[in-house]
């Protein structure tokens, strides 16, 4: 197949632009540091306990634990949703429809105090759950408008322009945080800069996604008939996808390898801004040092997104994932010792090397490994599955890890081990890989 024109292909990546605001400012800077912030016990060597609806969680592992039900709820519902988008051929207005879905929750979030945790928490989890879900249909538009040869570097330039924007909405919510006198916000109420931030995101997404859905092109209107019952068929469909993969085994084995380092890069992603909180800079004058390694992250993940796409060319898409998960597993590691503020912003420097890359990497390798095939939906919907089950084992591990010995140091040893397992399952891959790739250039 042709790649689509350049303005099909910017128009796919500036959804990038648009949901990675909520990706950095939800889920990986202000509001982990807000959420801990408003929920820390009153001296720093108690645990910080919060009560949702009755019962009692350390505040970190519940948030762990509510990603981990959206998680769940994603991996369950996105088969169904991606069998009506193939069949009604409709999944563009799905990705809108969990758009504004998440946009919304993340502006309802700017009511989030201290006395509405209940609340906080479950616009916190639809803000993901929309955000989560839109992506099954946006990585599903990667082979319908890249050639295999193009997909390297197309989904690399979805996370590159993902990086920046957030980046830049990213400098702006932190200026109001710190200086809310320039915006006519009061200092009294410390929480405000904050709670805009949250209100900015939501219209960031929503508003930037805005040129997505009007270059991005519907796929086929004409419907199809679904061999069973519309509810089921994605289940069929994910039952045919994984009777394919008994005859595609470097698609197969590339998916195990897949499952098991998501358990770790995703989970760290998720998690690294209440480590950093809690473990690193504790105290409130910390929290500028935190968000500005947090940018730092994003910043170095989009060179390293693009430096990985290049070097894909010349070593291939496996070395580079192989050497990102060695990485990965030094990380950990790392983590498990680190003490020092400065010791921390060298680990996230390391973190937002691969992390970008790893990501597009991952996508762009699986969609050269599909077969000939017009439901990409489907196939990518397994990938999602795959991706969230992988997301709910590892975070559920983490918070319990973190709930049952008392610290969050040893909920990343646990993510080691499954890098570990991810880097044997990438040396069963590759000789399968690479009869592929040769078939491909054939």
């Amino acid at each position: 197949m042709q790649t689509a024109p350049k303005k099909i292909i910017n128009a796919w990546a500036m959804y990038d632009w648009a949901n990675s605001a909520y990706n950095l400012v939800i889920t990986s800077t202000i509001f982990p540091a807000y959420y801990v912030g408003i929920t820390a016990a009153a001296h720093t060597n108690e645990k910080s306990y919060v009560s949702f609806f009755g019962r009692k969680f350390i505040n970190t592992a519940l948030q762990d634990y509510a990603l981990a039900v959206v998680f769940l709820i994603v991996a369950f519902s996105s088969p169904i949703l991606s069998s009506i988008a193939d069949y009604k051929r409709n999944k563009k207005n799905w990705l809108k429809g969990f758009c504004y879905l998440g946009s919304v929750a993340c502006i309802a979030l700017f009511w989030f105090t201290k006395n509405t945790l209940e609340f906080g928490i479950i616009a916190f989890a639809v803000a993901a759950w929309g955000f989560w879900s839109s992506l099954v249909f946006y990585n599903s538009y990667l082979p319908d408008i890249a050639s295999p040869d193009d997909q390297d570097r197309v989904s690399a330039k979805g996370f590159a322009l993902g990086y920046i924007g957030s980046v830049l909405l990213q400098i702006v919510c932190f200026v109001i945080i710190l200086k809310p006198t320039w915006f006519g916000l009061s200092e009294a109420d410390k929480t405000i800069g904050a709670r805009l931030s949250f209100l900015l995101t939501g219209l960031w997404w929503m508003g930037f996604a805005q040129i997505t859905f009007r270059a991005l092109p519907a796929t086929s209107g004409a419907e199809r008939k679904a061999k069973t019952h519309v509810l089921l068929n994605g289940f069929h469909e994910l039952k045919k996808v994984w009777l394919q993969l008994k005859h595609m085994p470097s698609l197969k084995r590339f998916l195990l390898s897949f499952f098991l380092y998501s358990m770790g890069v995703q989970t760290v992603m998720l998690v690294a801004a209440g480590f950093g909180k809690k473990e690193i800079f504790p105290k409130p004058e910390d929290e500028p040092k935190l968000l500005i390694t947090i940018i730092i992250i994003q910043l170095v993940a989009m060179i390293g997104a693009t430096a990985m796409s290049r070097l894909s060319k010349r070593i291939g898409n496996w070395w580079v994932i192989t050497v990102a998960v060695l990485i990965w597993i030094g990380i950990c590691a790392a983590a498990y010792v680190v003490k020092t503020q400065t010791m921390f912003y060298v680990l996230a420097a390391v973190v937002g090397l691969v992390m970008g890359g790893i990501q597009s990497m991952s996508r762009s390798t699986y969609s050269k490994l599909l077969p000939e095939t017009q439901d990409t939906t489907s196939f990518f919907s397994f990938y999602d599955v795959t991706e969230k089950i992988a997301l709910v084992i590892g975070i559920f591990i983490f918070g319990y890890v973190e709930e049952s010995s008392g610290t969050m140091r040893n909920s990343v040893i646990a993510l080691g081990g499954f890098f570990i397992l991810s880097l044997i399952a990438l040396l069963y891959t590759k000789p399968a890989y690479e009869i592929r790739m040769a078939e491909l250039k054939k």
